[in-house]
């Protein structure tokens, strides 16, 4: 399945996420928002975006800077995954923020959204990534502040599950 992976990073970290996904999944493309056009995503049967969310719920900076331009995609027929970082204890009442608003814009672009990930395991406020029921992130939650040695074992567990929801499409 080709795959192509769009993610910002500031620090550092998501990037890590991104490389440690393309070496566990074949045929990943990795694309920094800061250098890419999203308009590569064309041709691709597999979307995944990782976003990391800043200080009081905010945009991480590169993906700000085209924020305006995925109001513009068309995400119909497109399948995506999306993953998030976040400080669930120093940013508690915006934890993942940046990856609900995400998942809202492409969803409001036609996407179909795979890969949500259960909330138990985290000690969080609020977070605009929670599915309205409570007990689901809308997608892969990590936090490499708090619970960094939990993080290869998300990851590779995300990436299996992704697989069988593919493997349902």
């Amino acid at each position: 399945m080709k795959t192509a992976l769009f993610y910002g990073s500031t620090t550092g970290n998501t990037e890590d996420i991104a490389e440690q996904i393309q070496r566990s999944m074949e045929d990943v493309e990795l694309f920094d928002v800061a250098e890419d056009s999203l308009d590569q995503l064309e041709g691709y049967d597999l979307i995944i975006l990782g976003i990391p969310t800043w200080d009081y719920g905010e945009i991480q900076s590169e993906w700000q800077d085209i924020w305006d331009e995925i109001d513009t995609i068309d995400f119909h027929g497109k399948t995506v995954a999306l993953y998030g970082l976040g400080d669930q204890i120093g940013y508690g009442e915006w934890f993942l923020d940046a990856m609900g608003l995400l998942h809202d814009k492409v969803k409001a672009q036609g996407a179909r959204v795979i890969g949500y990930w259960p909330v138990e395991g985290y000690d969080f406020e609020e977070s605009k990534a929670v599915t309205a029921d409570g007990c689901l992130f809308v997608g892969l939650a990590i936090d490499e502040d708090c619970q960094h040695e939990l993080t290869e074992e998300r990851v590779e567990t995300w990436l299996a599950k992704l697989k069988v929801e593919l493997e349902q499409l």
